[in-house]
């Protein structure tokens, strides 16, 4: 058990010495849009098959071709999806392009966005 407590100590400063948590760089902080269904949503259909989700699809693909975007895709569970918007896009900016998409202006999609800290990622 006594060894532990120096392995943690190394550990800690590891991670704490790493590029990623580098303590006088500025916060990662990123705006991630979690969609759900919408009172149009058909429980019926495939999400593939909802009238309008072509247009979400589109939508978002132009934000990512357009660098908005860091990534994003439906959840396996057909319970939604998630976008996460590049480091630098203001809150206000992804509510704004947020509410804006067509499937959420149709009722398909409901658009929540909430800011993200990230704390971990890989350094390249």
């Amino acid at each position: 058990m006594t060894f532990l407590r120096p392995l943690a100590i190394l550990v800690a400063a590891l991670f704490l010495a790493s590029p990623a948590f580098a303590v006088d760089a500025p916060p990662d902080i990123r705006p991630v849009v979690f969609h759900a269904h919408g009172p149009r949503w058909n429980n019926m259909l495939h999400f593939r098959e909802q009238e309008g989700v072509q247009d979400h699809v589109a939508y978002y693909g132009k934000a990512q071709a357009d660098g908005l975007l860091s990534m994003g895709g439906p959840f396996l569970d057909d319970s939604g999806g998630m976008m996460i918007f590049k480091s630098g896009i203001k809150l206000e900016t992804a509510q704004a392009f947020a509410n804006d998409d067509p499937a959420v202006k149709s009722g398909l999609l409901i658009a929540i966005v909430r800011p993200w800290y990230v704390a971990m990622h890989a350094t390249p």
